[in-house]
């Protein structure tokens, strides 16, 4: 069922709002993470609780776990999402929390999961925002949706697969030798000696499916299937720059540009969906100055909760388990908090 164009204005938010939080931040992200290479904000390490750091490792890690624990704002403090997964939001991660703090392999085979869901995950919240421009623009919410999910996880995953920072993103597996688990523990060394192939199949591959999404793309628009801009920006540039980034990595900023923008587009659909539900809830909404003060109880515990667990989690075992629920959590409640096809979103 599509919606009429003139029912919906083509933005999330609004136009301002959209540019600045949704769709400039790869750009933008793109061209800091290029300014601060080589320079004391992103090389000068410095010590934090014990824990050596720069300030744009710091940064990065409060605002990407501040971003992950945001989701809670959904999925617990939102009643009516709430009342209809309470299992999944109590008793699992009540449960997983109970087993990494048990297990020490199943802590390690948390963490090499959360990385690559991770992946996952950042290329989906692309395809979600790129799926409600077209819903927005008139466009079925069905027609073409696998063919973009796809596509959009092929403009992010790889670049990983077939470039730089492959060898990066499977680091954690390193982690297996502690626990005794060699076999995983030899992944990377393994699949370094694959690189080359691995690089060649998803160059062919890749180009071969770009071709296909092209030509696919251009026969729905002949049947009436409308154009967004605002998702052809963002498609475009995101996947670019996942390109340069993910792909060659000439700045050694890559984690820092991707995960930067990511957090950001997240943390503005949150505020952007939650923002008045939690001012009303706190009493602010008829408060003169009411919205910037609930924004500011929106965003100071996110902070304090993402300093704390880029800080302080790694000396304590216990709450550094409490981080890979809240990051577990995240990529899973957004599978399912989040659908296009609902009004809410």
């Amino acid at each position: 069922m599509s919606v009429a164009a003139d029912k919906r204005p083509w933005f999330l938010v609004g136009p301002i709002y959209d540019w600045v939080f949704f769709l400039l931040p790869p750009v933008f992200c793109l061209g800091l993470g290029i300014a601060i290479s080589g320079t004391d904000f992103s090389d000068r390490s410095f010590k934090v609780a014990g824990n050596e750091t720069t300030l744009a490792g710091l940064l990065l890690g409060v605002i990407v776990h501040a971003h992950l624990v945001a989701v809670f704002f959904r999925s617990h403090g939102n009643p009516s999402i709430f009342r209809s997964h309470p299992i999944r939001f109590v008793v699992i991660p009540l449960a997983l929390w109970v087993g990494l703090v048990a297990s020490s392999w199943l802590a390690v085979a948390a963490t090499v999961t959360a990385t690559f869901w991770d992946v996952w995950h950042s290329g989906a919240q692309t395809f979600g925002f790129a799926r409600i421009y077209d819903r927005n623009a008139g466009a079925s919410t069905e027609e073409g949706r696998r063919l973009d999910f796809w596509f959009n996880q092929l403009l992010y995953a790889g670049p990983i697969l077939a470039g730089a920072t492959l060898m990066d993103h499977l680091e954690d597996f390193e982690n297996f030798e502690k626990v005794g688990s060699y076999f995983f523990a030899a992944v990377p060394a393994r699949v370094e000696g694959w690189q080359r192939n691995l690089t060649l199949a998803v160059l062919i591959g890749g180009t071969l499916f770009l071709a296909y999404y092209v030509v696919a793309a251009v026969r729905r628009h002949r049947r009436g299937y409308p154009l967004s801009l605002p998702k052809i920006f963002l498609v475009v540039s995101t996947g670019l720059c996942s390109i340069i980034t993910w792909g060659f990595n000439s700045w050694g900023e890559a984690f820092f540009i991707m995960n930067l923008f990511h957090a950001l587009q997240y943390l503005a659909l949150m505020w952007a969906t939650e923002g008045k539900r939690i001012g009303k809830s706190l009493g602010f909404a008829e408060m003169r100055g009411g919205k910037g003060l609930a924004m500011a109880l929106f965003l100071i515990p996110l902070l304090l909760y993402g300093f704390a667990a880029e800080v302080v989690s790694e000396n304590i075992d216990v709450l550094w388990t409490l981080t890979i629920v809240v990051s577990l959590m995240h990529f899973w409640y957004d599978g399912f908090i989040w659908s296009v096809r609902e009004e809410a979103v």
